[in-house]
């Protein structure tokens, strides 16, 4: 048999298996891989509070620090896919809207830094932005028509933080010598703490401090036990830094206190 007609078979036996269904020579699109860049995923998000406000620290205890540096109000209150009980405070993501004509595409950053409890988790991942940072996902001039849509579909995907500012404690109201209560803030890296070890003057080794709730630790401190304080802290990635003498013996309820150091 001639080379031709070997070819000729071989065409018509492939015709007659697409016919049939038995091979599928087709290219399948998945719309939402289409719509979503690799890394972005599909979300919701509102906002609340002043239209140009920062939000506020509330469920995870930073208070009106995030109006300041290094948040600067552009904070995102979760889902509790995203709040995790607490977990999730401090975490950071870009999200960017483009469905929306008042939508500029462009990304930006917000921190997790509250809670959005009911309603929200209709979906499953759900961002209640502060209103200024809900004003920055609109084109220049068009924050207002953006805010005036209240609930959009934005795209979202996890990112490392990055402060230019040391890792920072701020010593709860109701602390005292024998129990020590504080918040984490400025968290580079991975933002979410999973573990906190300190260690007073003269310990010889590290105790264990445990999530109150949000981003606030509590330790009961043993009696005769001074400062300063010293601390190690473990990020969801097991990279530790270390903060020493961090809280001096005078400390002071309701007063920050900066380190020297941060994640990478």
């Amino acid at each position: 048999m001639s080379t031709s007609n070997k070819y000729n078979r071989f065409i018509i036996l492939l015709l007659l298996l697409v016919v049939s269904n038995d091979v599928c020579l087709c290219t399948h699109l998945n719309v939402n891989a289409t719509l979503n860049e690799p890394g972005f995923l599909p979300a919701v998000a509102t906002w609340y509070g002043s239209p140009t406000g920062s939000g506020s620290g509330g469920a995870c205890g930073f208070g009106n620090d995030v109006i300041n540096a290094p948040y600067y109000g552009m904070i995102s209150a979760g889902n509790a896919n995203l709040f995790r009980s607490g977990v999730g405070c401090g975490a950071c993501y870009m999200v960017r809207c483009r469905d929306n004509p008042a939508c500029s595409g462009n990304p930006i950053h917000v921190t997790i830094t509250d809670e959005c409890p009911g309603l929200c988790n209709n979906e499953p991942f759900h961002f209640d932005l502060s209103g200024k940072a809900f004003g920055y996902l609109a084109k220049p001039g068009h924050e207002e028509e953006l805010r005036n849509a209240g609930r959009i579909n934005i795209q979202y995907t996890s990112v490392r933080c990055y402060y230019n500012a040391y890792l920072a404690v701020k010593i709860s109201l109701g602390s005292n010598p024998y129990y020590l209560a504080m918040v984490v803030e400025n968290v580079n890296g991975e933002g979410e703490i999973d573990r906190i070890e300190i260690k007073g003057q003269g310990w010889q080794s590290w105790g264990y401090m445990q999530r109150d709730w949000g981003e606030t630790w509590k330790f009961n401190v043993p009696s005769g036990t001074t400062g300063p304080f010293s601390f190690r802290f473990t990020d969801r990635s097991s990279q530790s830094v270390v903060a020493y003498g961090l809280i001096p013996a005078n400390w002071t309820p309701g007063k920050t206190y900066y380190s020297t150091t941060n994640f990478f």
